[in-house]
């Protein structure tokens, strides 16, 4: 792979690692919404998409039509997937820096105030009077849990008020630092390095590349 394409490839992807680093080496847990976690995780891979199948499956005859331009009909609909795929996921919250365990109890007493009928069944949770239920789904490596919708019948505000509720409740709660999350740093940070000596070796041949891909 030439070195604008393996740029374009793994740019994204080194500074998604590092965000993911920043955030569980914080002493703060982070509440985040599934389409804003599922936004941020399709503009970490677009790069892949964009020299992976957009480019590999691009026609010739349609290339040879539109020429650069083709690129401005294909990222957007990159984007216009992207926002479909959001549109119909099921309501999911994500909790990164925090274990299932330390969650738990939090999310119990958030539930309780917002809902008098709120009660467990193992993993998940039923809150009636907002039309909400969900499962609690962790990553224990990197001590994130997701509240993922059970069931078709949601309520988006009962979904939103708890939202609310519970990103207030994490504000005042401190962790320990996840020294795990160091090896995103450093797999980032290398990434980052090996692209930049790779522009800094030939520039002109990323350039060459890009025009090529470009089709200019």
């Amino acid at each position: 792979m030439d070195p604008f394409r393996l740029c374009l490839a793994l740019g994204p992807v080194a500074i998604y690692l590092l965000l993911l680093s920043a955030i569980n080496l914080s002493r703060r847990p982070l509440l985040v919404s599934g389409t804003g976690d599922t936004a941020v995780l399709g503009v970490a891979v677009s790069g892949l998409v964009l020299v992976g199948p957009m480019d590999l499956l691009l026609p010739v005859p349609t290339v040879l039509r539109f020429g650069a331009y083709v690129w401005a009909l294909l990222i957007p609909l990159y984007a216009f997937g992207l926002v479909l795929i959001l549109l119909i996921q099921r309501p999911r919250l994500v909790v990164y820096n925090l274990t299932p365990s330390e969650l738990r109890p939090i999310l119990a007493d958030v539930a309780t105030r917002l809902d008098s009928e709120a009660r467990w069944a193992g993993d998940c949770l039923l809150l009636p009077t907002l039309r909400v239920q969900l499962h609690l789904d962790s990553f224990s490596a990197l001590r994130n849990v997701a509240l993922v919708a059970v069931g078709p019948n949601q309520s988006y505000s009962g979904w939103r008020r708890l939202e609310l509720a519970l990103r207030a409740a994490l504000e005042q709660y401190e962790v320990p630092r996840n020294l795990r999350a160091l090896t995103l740093a450093a797999a980032g940070t290398g990434i980052l390095f090996l692209l930049g000596f790779a522009i800094a070796h030939d520039p002109q041949a990323v350039a060459q590349a890009m025009f090529e891909m470009l089709r200019l």
